[in-house]
């Protein structure tokens, strides 16, 4: 082996470096933390492509729990993540989320929304008429029941988190390496090491598969399989030439969504099935998708989006996991030393602090001590019992 460290992380995003940066932060550690990242620009990775918000209205305790856990440490990230005195801006929203339901998602929200409150979040149900006072700008025909992230939640600039965590574990001693792993060594059911595409050996004692879209195949070097493929998602973005004031990250019954976005909104629709395949390298807008499937919708519940002027759009990929869309966290039996971070099927930045911070635990403690992510463990996926999320966007 050419050098050695106590823990590499494969994958230098938001997940991996908000996991270096808990690791070199973390009190009872002392060792070496290689990131290993092919892309150092960043260009293509879900951190930077995403729509970068935040909720607590899920349907899952363990997701509400993380995100209300995610919402404090982005309040407090300038003074958490400051280097030398200069606190990084990462322009956080709390504009609300407004899931908007039918009578048939009625029951859903309503059963959602007791969780929610139960667990603190901030969370007003609010019926048509609540809904048009709040939102005169919006279509209430066929909504039974609106959902209101009245604080908590919101946007956030994902690009500029990613670069603090990574600036920040950096400055704590944390190296940054460009490269991808090719190969996990392993002995006696530990893993001792990695070997990269160019050849480069490094010995650890520990490795975090936070590699993105290349999570399913590094899991696959270590011998396990796991249920993650990248699947594509284009945002498009728009001005309107009518006022709609005062709008938060708003989910139609359709899934369609759109936010505010500087002067003007972005947008996107997950596709349907046949339209919806791995895509490994294709980062091409499909712009007869707006045409045709998003803004008939949006026009349908704004009336004033029937003039707006489109602007740029782009495509990224989600790793998405097949299983549940929940992620996948943490050891796995048979394999000692080897820790996932995958499959976040699009909410990898609102869940990068309490995930980083539980990998820490992790490695350092030998446990979880601040929030018991087991709900995410590999565990459910061998035993084939999903964790259930009725609220995936």
């Amino acid at each position: 082996m050419s050098a050695a460290y106590d823990v590499v992380i494969a994958g230098g995003a938001v997940t991996g470096s908000s996991a270096a940066y808990h690791l070199a932060a973390h009190p009872g550690f002392g060792g070496r933390v290689l990131v290993v990242e092919k892309d150092p620009s960043y260009q293509f990775c879900a951190s930077a492509l995403s729509a970068a918000s935040i909720r607590q209205q899920y349907s899952t305790e363990i997701n509400v729990r993380i995100s209300l856990y995610g919402i404090r440490f982005l309040r407090a990230v300038g003074e958490i993540l400051a280097v030398d005195g200069e606190a990084p801006e990462i322009g956080l929203h709390e504009g609300g989320y407004l899931f908007l339901a039918s009578a048939a998602g009625r029951p859903v929200l309503e059963a959602n929304h007791r969780l929610q409150a139960g667990l603190g979040a901030d969370i007003a149900l609010l019926g048509p008429e609540g809904l048009r006072a709040r939102f005169p700008w919006l279509n209430t025909e066929g909504l039974a029941l609106g959902s209101l992230g009245v604080s908590g939640e919101g946007w956030f600039d994902g690009y500029g988190l990613m670069q603090a965590f990574r600036r920040k574990a950096r400055a704590l001693g944390v190296d940054y390496r460009a490269g991808s792993v090719a190969e996990v060594r392993r002995e006696g059911g530990r893993v001792t090491g990695v070997v990269l595409a160019d050849g480069s050996r490094i010995a650890c004692g520990a490795l975090v598969n936070a590699a993105g879209g290349g999570g399913a195949a590094l899991a696959r070097a270590a011998g396990i399989e796991i249920p993650v493929r990248n699947r594509k998602r284009m945002i498009f973005t728009f001005t309107c030439a009518d006022p709609v004031e005062r709008a938060p990250l708003l989910i139609d019954p359709t899934g369609l969504y759109f936010r505010p976005e500087g002067r003007g909104f972005l947008c996107g629709l997950q596709p349907p099935a046949d339209r919806d395949p791995d895509a490994d390298g294709d980062f091409e807008v499909e712009h007869d998708f707006f045409d045709s499937r998003i803004w008939p919708i949006l026009a349908g519940r704004v009336p004033a989006f029937e003039r707006i002027r489109p602007g740029r759009a782009w495509a990224g990929h989600y790793d998405m996991n097949l299983f549940d869309h929940n992620a996948i966290v943490g050891p796995v039996p048979g394999l000692a030393g080897f820790y996932l971070a995958n499959g976040f099927s699009g909410h990898g930045l609102q869940q990068s602090p309490a995930i980083g911070r539980g990998l820490a635990e992790l490695i350092v403690d030998g446990g979880y001590r601040s929030l018991d992510l087991s709900p995410l463990s590999f565990a459910r996926i061998a035993a084939g019992a999903p964790l259930r999320e009725a609220n995936v966007v």
